[in-house]
């Protein structure tokens, strides 16, 4: 693939996928940590908006309630004030926002529920009170009973009879408010603002818009009363630049190491195989071969195994496929001869001369160039003139047909044999027989799963017993798990037997072991 050639090209060493991966890893942090930034800010300005809108449903409801409690109270406006003094206290003492009802008529407060008959002018009382406006409000710095203590005044109009009305003063509670804010830690102050004056939670004492901080986070009005809430908050709190700030490492640090993974692993095809045999993470596995009518272990097969630090064992279909893919066949597969002829002494001690020692080989190996001199190379460093080396070739695998038989031909000229392996499970299996001489045909496990039971491949396993017999080929089945199918196969003249029912593949200790302990002598005798 041309783009993924050019990405190899570019992350060639270690340095420059460092470099590459550490910018974006910068680049990601400060991404991702800008985006929860923004998601962050927005929540929080989300909140001040309900804030704000809860404090203002509190207000209106707070505010039409006294309205309509002013509206009970009217009708005395028009009488002599010993005459109601007894209903305007009462009307005071239940309802615990208001310190006192002032009755007033044509701009003179003429009784109070709380000190009864009075006679004081709102111009001395409260001369910021308009009582022009049916609805009126102001904020006094005390009152005659309680002096020294805020409160917020309001004015309501008699509708029905001019001059008259009823004037109150309001216990100022801020806990009220507070409440709402218990659930936004980043609210630092409220304020209640009427005119140019202001209570605050910031102080007890009376203040003037003047000294409020400018720009509040929010404001929450009502359109019928001249009453102002401001919110003081911080947009940007410092936790919410702390929180994205970790977001940000935390997903930088984890795309730089996705970066470095997929330069290292995905943009430089085969590395970690030929890293892999660098560093010795393969190793050779031996499944031994049993002579069905002598049931001796006649030899072994060689398989590769790959454990890789981090991913654990890798299947060996996926690495071999990976790895012709790759065109890293042919080092791997020089690698595997190197592995046999490390325990090719010890493998000496414990089979006969003349016993079998399969490998397999992958059609790329046979056409590549250096494919002869390896193979002679691997013979010479196997101990002289004591195994029989099978090669075993794939059938799913397409050989090219003209080349193919002149490399068997060198291959038996230089004495060794072949065996095409699992055998019916690909497109050119007969073609193999027909073209190419081959000493063994291997069945697939696919096939002896099949004994004893009504399937559709158990008519083909014995045709292709049949065809070996014709062609006078040796027989191996592979997979043979249960005594059954090993007698069933016994029976039927197949030569030889490997599978689990004998033995699983074992490393060099484990087979030196099992052969020793005469396991495998009790592996055979359970066959009869």
């Amino acid at each position: 693939m041309p783009s993924k050639k050019i990405f190899a090209r570019y992350f060639s060493s270690p340095r420059q996928i460092a470099s590459f991966s550490i910018l974006f890893a910068l680049l990601s942090a400060l991404l991702f940590g800008g985006i929860t930034s923004l998601v962050l800010h927005n929540k929080r300005e989300s909140s001040y908006d309900v804030l704000a809108r809860d404090i203002r449903s509190y207000l209106r409801h707070f505010f039409e309630d006294l309205h309509a409690t002013a509206d009970g109270i009217q009708a005395l406006t028009v009488a002599d004030c010993k005459l109601v003094t007894g209903e305007l206290t009462s009307r005071a003492a239940f309802n615990v926002n208001v310190r006192a009802f002032l009755l007033i008529n044509d701009g003179i407060a003429y009784c109070s529920s709380a000190t009864g008959s009075m006679h004081m002018t709102m111009k001395d009382l409260m001369p910021d009170i308009d009582l022009t406006k049916n609805v009126d409000l102001a904020i006094m710095s005390g009152t005659p009973m309680m002096p020294g203590k805020p409160t917020i005044a309001a004015w309501f109009k008699n509708s029905a009879v001019d001059g008259r009305g009823v004037f109150t003063t309001l216990n100022v509670n801020l806990t009220p408010y507070l409440l709402f804010t218990a659930r936004q830690s980043q609210v630092m102050s409220m304020a209640i603002v009427v005119g140019d004056k202001v209570l605050t939670t910031l102080s007890p004492e009376l203040q003037f818009t003047r000294t409020l901080p400018p720009d509040p986070t929010r404001i929450a009005s009502l359109s019928n009363y001249p009453i102002q809430i401001y919110i003081y908050g911080t947009a940007w709190p410092s936790e919410d630049i702390q929180l994205s700030i970790l977001a940000g490492l935390i997903f930088g640090l984890l795309s730089g190491v996705m970066c470095s993974y997929f330069l290292s692993v995905r943009m430089r095809p085969g590395k970690e195989i030929l890293t892999g045999i660098k560093r010795e993470q393969f190793y050779v596995v031996y499944q031994p071969v049993v002579d069905a009518e002598a049931l001796k272990m006649q030899g072994i097969e060689a398989l590769m195994r790959w454990e890789h630090p981090t991913a654990g064992m890798i299947p060996p279909d996926a690495f071999i496929a990976f790895a012709e893919a790759q065109q890293l066949i042919v080092p791997l597969t020089r690698h595997l001869f190197e592995l046999i002829a490390r325990d090719a002494t010890q493998l000496q001690d414990i089979f006969p001369p003349g016993a079998k020692l399969g490998i397999n080989l992958a059609p790329s190996h046979l056409h590549a160039p250096s494919f002869k001199d390896d193979i002679l190379a691997f013979a010479a460093s196997l101990p002289p003139d004591h195994f029989q080396i099978v090669f075993e070739i794939t059938e799913r695998d397409m050989l090219k047909e003209k080349e193919a038989v002149g490399i068997f031909a060198w291959l038996h000229d230089q004495g060794f044999e072949l065996a095409v392996d699992d055998f019916g499970t690909g497109h050119s299996a007969l073609i193999y027989l027909e073209r190419f001489t081959l000493e063994y045909l291997k069945i697939d496990q696919g096939f002896v799963n099949s004994i004893g039971l009504e399937t559709v491949t158990a008519p083909v396993l014995d045709a292709v017993l049949t065809l070996a017999k014709r062609l006078n080929m040796a027989t191996v089945a592979e997979g043979v798990e249960t005594r059954e199918q090993a007698k069933w196969l016994i029976d039927r003249g197949v030569n030889f037997l490997q599978g689990y029912y004998f033995s699983r593949p074992l490393t060099l200790r484990q087979l030196i072991s099992w052969h020793q302990s005469g396991q495998d002598d009790d592996a055979l005798k359970n066959a009869h």
